[in-house]
Parts: structure tokens; C-alpha cells; sequence
């Protein structure tokens, strides 16, 4: 078996067929994969509201900086204090609330002044490189490290 869903779980949709994947996770040849069922389950019940919209981009490496990941979430209106950028449990958070002062009468209120959450899960080996607001757009940088290539010989203790 090769861990993944044959042809014959499809399912018919308006345009053609969408093939369901199933990953087994029981696989005695994927060690220490465990949490990825309850990872998936979470992302499955997250749902979004696409606010705020946002990208997600890929920064070639270059001669002093490794391969990057940018994502820039539209965030016009808000400012820095009115912004949060954590990272807790493998899982960046991004929350914003506006702080609307009473002192202000809008005869029109046509741009909503709402909070969001939006949540990435991370790999355990991603780094958040930083955060910028500029021009109504909120960057977060993302680093990958290099793995480390090659083989490693693993000694061998004699027992008792």
C-alpha cells in the first residue's frame, strides 16, 4: 500500500474529478510523525473568513542570505501598536484591533474597523526573520535554514 488514496476514491465535482488523498500515518516507516494527524485536523477546522486577504511569497537565496518565505498581509488602517506578531507552539499568530478613539464622529463610516486573527502553522525548522508595516502592508519573514547534508555514521555501544 503505498500510504496514499487510489483512483477509485475520487470524488465527482462540477468541473471533473477531485482526486481525496489520504496519507497513512500508521506507517511503521514514518517515525516520530504523531502530531501531524491533530496538526491536520486543526487546519481543517480553522476556518477562514479571507480577511485580511494576504500572499505568500518565496525569496531566492542569495549570496549572504538563505532561501526566504514573505508574507504580506494588507492591514490598511491599522497601525504597529494596533498589530500582533506571535509565535507559540509551531504556529505564527497575527492579530489586529483597531482602537477606534470615541473623540471621532463619522458621518460615514464606509471602511470597517474590525479585528482579525489569521494563523500559519510553521515547520519546526522555520524562524521568524522579522516583521515591517510599510504602506498599509504587514511583511513577515520567514527563514529556512540550510539542512545539513550528508551522511553521519552512527556508533554502535557494545551492551553488556
Amino acid at each position: 500500500m503505498s500510504g496514499f488514496a487510489d483512483a477509485t476514491d475520487a470524488k465527482r465535482t462540477k468541473g471533473g474529478f477531485a482526486v481525496s488523498r489520504t496519507i497513512n500515518l500508521n506507517s511503521p516507516f514514518l517515525l516520530g510523525f504523531d502530531e501531524i494527524d491533530s496538526l491536520l485536523e486543526h487546519i481543517g477546522r480553522s476556518a477562514s473568513n479571507g480577511y485580511p486577504p494576504y500572499n505568500i511569497e518565496r525569496l531566492a537565496a542569495d549570496a549572504d542570505k538563505p532561501e526566504r518565505l514573505r508574507i504580506t498581509l494588507a492591514v490598511a488602517g491599522f497601525r504597529a501598536e494596533d498589530l500582533d506578531v506571535t509565535v507559540a507552539d509551531g504556529q505564527l499568530t497575527i492579530r489586529g484591533r483597531q482602537n477606534g478613539g470615541p473623540d471621532r464622529d463619522f458621518l460615514y463610516r464606509g471602511i470597517a474597523a474590525r479585528q482579525f486573527q489569521r494563523c500559519f502553522v510553521l515547520a519546526e525548522t522555520m524562524e521568524v526573520g522579522g516583521a515591517v508595516l510599510e504602506n498599509g502592508l504587514l511583511a513577515i519573514t520567514l527563514v529556512r535554514p540550510q539542512p545539513l547534508r550528508g551522511a553521519r555514521r552512527i556508533r554502535i555501544a557494545a551492551g553488556d
